[in-house]
């Protein structure tokens, strides 16, 4: 009886995968087992295969850099081996056998948030019963942390690299504590702080963060398949894992380290509605194009929507998704989709609160209106200012900018300006010019004969973009 209730609870599980997926996971199953030492196949009982935490370790550091960092290879072992067989005091073995390891797959690729829990659970501890926030903590920047190394160790981060973005550590403990700040007790409140490290949570509160906290669950896919290089190639049923980051363009080969981080664009580029989450392109940037206010024009008008990133003098990170081209003009722009954001010190996104639809403002060169590009507020008080006066700028919030309700994003309201990037999203409108445009210079030989009499000729041709951006992704 026993052994039929065991068989169909791992025919259950095993039916939920595509056959090629069977074979895939048969295949990992069979290479980790046998890699698991021969010393006890001598024993008969020993011939039902089994993998320990040294075979899945020593299947990563076969390679010269491991896919996933330890403390990660640790925690899936211990998710493996808390499934419960029946007839099995399974706790008390260190081999994992083949119906648990199954059962682990199923659940976490496959399952909902009440099946993935209790492997979640223990994940965090192997010890189950109520965690603490700190528990709760280093479990989620250790999956952050793996996701990171094992995109980047797979060479799946698509034109994005560890080299041409800002160092991901501050990044990954600031998106920690972001997805934390979801963390709620059953009376509904949100701890905070040292509060939250120190409180205990459990189950069905790690079960509830888990359902609303889509990206743990999408996280530990990505983890599962590029780190165990499991169903990884193999056509996938969620979107989420697709454009989990974007195809980056227009930075290769410039001698550029971006102003994000990797977890800073996965946590953006999730807030972007989902028809351009599949790639960014650099449009602006400041060490590149100037600190110039009629350059940030001439690099972003008509260009599609746009996200905008900004570091002020003092190290703040923050900016704003531009849901339409930008237009200069002295009206305000875009729509509800649009939102501010900030990423250092803290990691959050600011959405439209209804009270008016002051989204987007871009105005050049008028004596009557202010000059400078804005977001969010009123004029004189934007929630995001850059005055065309390029280097100055505001944040002004007091409390909170009235169309999105952020708090002042830079350090100081008025702020000076560090560096500034601007990244189209999704794909350019058709209006932004097809690739190949001449310019006046190629048109009209006598305009540039002009300017190398002024000596101005070379400021255009450096300006002038690469003509392999379109294809500079991998």
């Amino acid at each position: 009886k026993m052994g039929n209730a065991e068989s169909n609870a791992y025919q259950n599980h095993l039916s939920r995968f595509l056959p090629e997926e069977q074979s895939d996971i048969d295949g990992l199953f069979d290479a980790l087992s046998g890699s698991s030492g021969s010393a006890g196949a001598k024993n008969a009982k020993a011939a039902k295969k089994t993998v320990t935490l040294a075979a899945l370790q020593a299947r990563q550091s076969a390679h010269t850099r491991e896919p996933l960092p330890e403390p990660m290879t640790a925690r899936l072992y211990n998710g493996m081996k808390s499934i419960d067989l029946p007839g099995k005091s399974s706790g008390l073995t260190e081999h994992i056998a083949k119906e648990q390891f199954v059962i682990f797959m199923s659940n976490l690729l496959k399952g909902n948030a009440n099946e993935k829990i209790s492997i979640i659970m223990r994940m965090i501890a192997k010890t189950g019963g109520p965690l603490k926030g700190k528990q709760i903590q280093e479990f989620t920047e250790d999956l952050i942390t793996s996701v990171v190394h094992v995109l980047s160790y797979r060479k799946e981060l698509k034109g994005w690299s560890l080299e041409n973005t800002r160092d991901s550590s501050s990044g990954v403990k600031a998106l920690a504590s972001e997805l934390l700040s979801e963390l709620r007790l059953p009376d509904g409140t949100k701890p905070v702080g040292s509060q939250l490290l120190e409180t205990n949570f459990d189950q069905s509160v790690i079960e509830d963060w888990v359902y609303r906290v889509p990206q743990i669950s999408v996280f530990l896919s990505v983890v599962i398949r590029q780190g165990l290089h499991v169903l990884h190639s193999l056509p996938d049923q969620t979107k989420d894992i697709l454009n989990l980051v974007p195809h980056c363009k227009g930075i290769k080969g410039r001698g550029v380290v971006s102003l994000f981080d990797i977890p800073a664009i996965i946590y953006i580029n999730s807030h972007l509605p989902a028809e351009m989450q599949h790639k960014w392109q650099l449009l602006f940037s400041s060490r590149l194009h100037g600190e110039s206010f009629s350059q940030l024009c001439a690099h972003i008008v008509n260009k599609g929507p746009c996200v905008v990133i900004i570091r002020d003098l003092d190290g703040f990170l923050f900016g704003g998704f531009a849901s339409h081209s930008w237009e200069v003009k002295p009206q305000f722009q875009g729509d509800n989709r649009c939102f501010l954001f900030s990423i250092s010190p803290t990691l959050a996104v600011y959405t439209y609160t209804g009270y008016n639809d002051h989204y987007m403002y871009l105005n050049h060169g008028q004596q009557t209106m202010p000059n400078g590009l804005g977001m969010g507020g009123q004029h004189g008080y934007f929630g995001l200012w850059i005055d065309s006066d390029y280097g100055k700028g505001h944040s002004k919030a007091k409390p909170r900018c009235t169309t999105y309700n952020s708090p002042q994003l830079s350090a100081q309201e008025d702020f000076t300006l560090d560096a500034m990037e601007v990244w189209a999203v999704g794909d350019a409108p058709e209006s932004a010019g097809r690739k190949g445009q001449k310019s006046i210079l190629d048109v009209d030989p006598q305009a540039q004969a002009l300017l190398e009499m002024a000596g101005k000729s070379r400021q255009s041709e450096g300006l002038r973009e690469p003509v392999e951006e379109e294809e500079d992704d991998d």
